[in-house]
């Protein structure tokens, strides 16, 4: 479901531009154009919205359209030591950050807080008081140590691994959530996992890279066992390593997973039982207080079997030692400097090829942002948001609403049967902008600011709590997922929503001051990916009333197959590393996201200018200026083991091929920038696609 940013200039500077782009409209002057129209100066970047100190002339963009764009910011960035990659969203949440941080600390340093800015400082302050954390050594979860070592059973074990409080791993997973079917109630899915690595895949890396990252996990794990005073550490860990190993058999692969159709298998308790025997369900959703369910949705039926028959045969002292290392790594934030450093070295540098662990500060504001976020995200709306930027967004919302009913309309693969049902579809689309209309009060989750593991196991028990109470209550439609100062936004398909939270309209996505072009290009390509969400490959089989079927005509759904598949073909064809293709269809979502947005955020660019042309802008066309605004969010550098977790993991394609992989299937950046056969980016017209 998902996004994520960055992006000025002479005179001089802006006519070698044209004279690259061989910009058809070069023959009207800058100057002229710009008094005339009174164009706004005062973005936030450049002038008018482009970041053109960014631009690298020297790089056609018919060759490579996100270097020309974004080429000297790419020469002259360096990913920051406490970051894996760093790009636009990474300016964007830094920004975000360092206003919750000043939210945060203005809370904790308050002499009468509030009762909310209490906890907000609590929190944050136990968090920092590192002095108490190395006094207080593991004694915060010596008990739930010892709970482990003294395990004597199976039954033992599954009363740990349903501990919600002390967040341990475990072969399945129960979560509670909507049903895609009949979503007029809440129920409980069970889906794979047990890992501690990204993916399945990873057990199975034979290469040099894959076998360091196996080897750094078991060193990771003899060292918390041996942290834990387990002997014969190096032994323990390997076995610990062969029963993931097992487990990750049985995983789907991240692109089976996707699919909706494979993934909702309804089903009674007693029919659970029968397919996977080895664990006792009973028992499993008695603990974590759901005994009283009769029907859950199983994600991977297989896995789960597999996962169940992996449990039955697994060792108690291997499960033990498996929770052993789970407890400490899931609490490594918490513990002594060595337990976190340990956790770090392998998750932060083995895995992403971070170099320093992030400051203190900005993990405890992202401790308190994924524990009291709307309490916080109340704080910030209040201060960054103002409700013209919401009016505004309304606004883009509604005409790219408008453009996409036409380009369903116009759809010549599409039987007159299926429109219907899209443009139902399209029509009961929720947008949510900027904030909740309730906000979340958090009321007994317990703050102490001397006991930081007490209070981190507190806010699990209170979200797992708050979840299952959902159960048996009607639909809350009023619900966010993300906190108002997330840099991100999301479509949702059980409900048919598309949320954008506040900290992501801000410029380079979105500025109220900026040229409408960069806007329409920007977060209306945002608003457009979203909106593409609901009818990509998996979304198109919920209806306008988030209901999972099929309303398509067997025809139709054959026609978007073909054109799915061939986009998955083009960025299956993407290498960003020697050797490490994308994987076309692991990405096939969030890349028909973005074809989908910006076809449609350039249609409702062309009806906001009412049959005017555009005025030229700092030597660019409208056209130029919207197209430039789409690769100047995407850009983006990687250390090229976080690239490397990227390829395998997705969805999400690195921002190059964000950028370039859409706009060559796409007819109007071709006329925009004179691209032409023989450009290394060009596509012949009858290759090209076109979904929607």
């Amino acid at each position: 479901m998902t996004l994520k940013t960055m992006m000025g200039g002479s005179l001089a500077v802006l006519a070698l531009t044209l004279s690259a782009c061989n910009n058809a409209a070069e023959t009207k002057t800058t100057e002229a154009v710009e008094t005339a129209t009174g164009q706004p100066t005062s973005a936030k970047l450049g002038t008018f919205g482009i970041a053109t100190d960014h631009i690298d002339t020297s790089v056609d963009p018919g060759e490579n359209f996100y270097e020309f764009v974004n080429g000297n910011w790419l020469k002259e960035t360096e990913i920051p030591s406490d970051r894996s990659r760093y790009g636009a969203f990474s300016v964007l949440a830094d920004q975000a950050e360092k206003r919750v941080r000043e939210i945060i600390e203005n809370a904790a340093s308050k002499d009468n807080p509030s009762a909310d800015e209490k906890r907000i400082g609590d929190f944050y302050n136990a968090y920092l008081n590192t002095d108490r954390i190395e006094e207080m050594g593991l004694a915060p979860i010596q008990g739930d140590l010892d709970r482990i070592r003294a395990a004597k059973t199976k039954d033992d074990i599954l009363k740990l691994m349903t501990d919600v409080e002390l967040g341990l791993d475990s072969p399945v997973s129960p979560y509670v959530y909507i049903d895609a079917k009949q979503n007029d109630e809440y129920i409980v899915y069970l889906t794979q996992s047990g890992l501690s690595l990204p993916n399945r895949d990873y057990y199975f890396d034979e290469s040099e890279k894959g076998q360091t990252i196996l080897a750094g996990y078991t060193g990771l794990a003899e060292t918390m066992l041996t942290e834990a005073g387990v002997d014969n550490a190096a032994a323990r860990a390997e076995a610990i390593l062969a029963f993931e190993t097992d487990l990750a058999e049985g995983h789907w692969s991240r692109v089976k997973q996707r699919d909706r159709d494979l993934t909702y298998n309804k089903m009674s308790v007693s029919e659970l039982k029968k397919m996977a025997p080895g664990i006792d369900w009973t028992a499993m959703l008695t603990e974590l207080g759901l005994g009283g369910q009769d029907t859950v949705i199983v994600r991977e039926k297989t896995a789960v079997t597999n996962a169940a028959e992996v449990f039955a045969d697994t060792p108690v002292e291997v499960l033990k030692d498996y929770l052993t290392v789970s407890l400490l790594t899931g609490h490594s934030a918490y513990l002594p400097k060595r337990i976190d450093d340990a956790s770090f070295e392998f998750y932060g540098k083995t895995l992403r090829g971070q170099e320093e662990q992030r400051p203190r500060w900005k993990r405890a504001v992202g401790s308190v942002n994924g524990t009291l976020g709307e309490v916080v995200g109340k704080v910030y709306v209040a201060e960054h948001f103002p409700p013209d930027s919401k009016a505004q967004m309304k606004e883009l919302v509604e005409n790219l609403r408008g453009a996409f009913k036409d380009g369903i309309d116009n759809l010549e693969w599409m039987a007159d049967e299926t429109k219907e049902q899209a443009q139902y579809k399209l029509k009961k689309f929720n947008p949510k902008i900027g904030y909740p209309d309730r906000w979340e009060t958090y009321d007994g989750l317990n703050v102490d600011a001397d006991d930081l593991v007490g209070t981190v196991q507190s806010a699990r028990k209170w979200s797992w709590e708050d979840s299952i109470g959902q159960l048996g209550q009607p639909i809350d439609r009023d619900e966010w997922g993300m906190t108002p100062q997330t840099v991100n936004a999301y479509y949702n398909s059980v409900l048919n929503e598309i949320v954008f939270p506040a900290a992501i309209l801000d410029a380079p996505f979105f500025d109220p001051n900026a040229d409408p072009a960069v806007n329409y290009g920007g977060i209306g390509a945002v608003i457009g990916h979203e909106m593409g969400h609901g009818f990509d490959d998996q979304g198109r089989k919920s209806d306008g009333d988030g209901i999972q079927r099929d309303w398509w005509t067997p025809e139709d759904a054959e026609a978007y197959k073909g054109r799915a598949k061939a986009l998955a073909d083009q960025y299956s064809q993407f290498e960003p590393l020697p050797g490490e293709n994308l994987d076309g269809n692991l990405g096939l979502g969030e890349n028909i996201g973005d074809l989908t947005g910006v076809t449609m955020a350039y249609e409702a660019y062309k009806r906001s200018l009412n049959g005017k042309e555009a005025p030229i802008i700092g030597g660019y066309t409208g056209d130029q200026r919207f197209f430039m605004a789409w690769a100047q969010v995407w850009a983006i550098k990687w250390r090229d083991e976080a690239l490397s977790a990227q390829i395998k993991n997705g969805p999400h394609s690195p921002g190059e091929y964000r950028a370039n992989g859409i706009v060559r299937n796409f007819q109007p950046w071709y006329d925009a920038f004179n691209v032409q056969p023989g450009d290394a980016m060009y596509i012949p017209p009858e290759d090209r696609v076109k979904i929607w």
